[in-house]
């Protein structure tokens, strides 16, 4: 395989001169040619065109047995962490929300803790990357998905649980306009062909038909997937009519209103039935739906 050249949606838009959306894939080789924009890892302002810079990682695990996520991130230089454990066995959900630097690592290891609940696991990229960058109000905002493998140990309320699955790295940062909301659903699961798949679906940012983050990866490759459409937090729409069922099982929810931040949102962890974009008819199916509504 190789990189994706890096190409303009039709009609796209300039940012700092440089034609918007864009999207590309990337195979590792580190052939990939980038915009001439700053952009992660390199370093990025603080501020561009007003807007403070937002920055994230998101890790979130898939697994038939344990669902979790853990992200660690910046709103313009003021940190929050997360994380959060659905243990479909058990039925417990555990989570824990802090505007606190540390507590949480997200970046070769996942790990976290508290609550009852210990986290020692191991991240391996596998599989194509994508990446989106695309104008946002007067600036622009950037995204990198790809899948990975977590393995290694959970602790909850003293049972240690082997963990071993699928999971998405979610990397995204850029200058958003000031009220952003977003669709998105995330999982994993096994198709009836007996592959292995991923997705990554959004609307609402990086949603250009033409170069959008939307994605299904089978056995790693990359599959542009969009544009989708969201029928609340219970099913997702595809382009040629597929339809993505989901049963939600526990639900992540916070409201924080803070003095330059009103952020709303509802993130169910379930399963997943019917059909992706692009015809890959799922033979089972976990992750998440979300529904975020914010101010920043």
């Amino acid at each position: 395989m190789t990189a994706v050249e890096p190409s303009a949606a039709p009609g796209a838009t300039a940012r700092d001169g440089v034609a918007l959306p864009w999207r590309g894939v990337d195979d590792g080789s580190g052939s990939l040619a980038r915009p001439p924009l700053p952009l992660p890892p390199g370093r990025m302002p603080l501020l561009r065109a007003r807007r403070p810079r937002k920055s994230w990682r998101y890790v979130g695990l898939y697994a038939q047995d344990v669902l979790l996520c853990a992200g660690r991130v910046s709103l313009g230089g003021a940190p929050q962490t997360f994380w959060a454990v659905w243990d479909r066995g058990s039925r417990t959900l555990r989570e824990r929300t802090r505007f606190v630097p540390g507590g949480v690592e997200v970046g070769d290891r996942v790990r976290f803790g508290g609550r009852g609940v210990r986290a020692d696991l191991a991240l391996e990229p596998r599989g194509e990357a994508v990446e989106v960058v695309s104008p946002h109000g007067p600036s622009w905002i950037w995204t990198r998905k790809q899948g990975a493998r977590v393995h290694g140990t959970l602790v909850l309320d003293g049972r240690r649980i082997a963990v071993d699955g699928p999971a998405l790295i979610d990397d995204s940062a850029g200058f958003h306009a000031r009220e952003t909301r977003w669709s998105w659903s995330a999982g994993a699961g096994v198709d009836e062909a007996g592959r292995q798949v991923l997705w990554n679906l959004c609307d609402g940012v990086h949603d250009d038909p033409a170069a959008g983050e939307c994605t299904v990866w089978v056995d790693g490759v990359a599959v542009e997937a969009g544009p989708v459409r969201f029928d609340g937090l219970d099913a997702v729409h595809g382009p040629g009519d597929e339809v993505l069922r989901f049963a939600a099982e526990a639900q992540r929810a916070r409201h924080d209103r803070l003095v330059l931040l009103d952020s709303a949102y509802r993130q169910p962890f379930g399963a997943f039935t019917g059909t992706l974009p692009g015809g890959v008819v799922l033979a089972r199916g976990a992750g998440v739906m979300e529904r975020h509504d914010v101010r920043w």
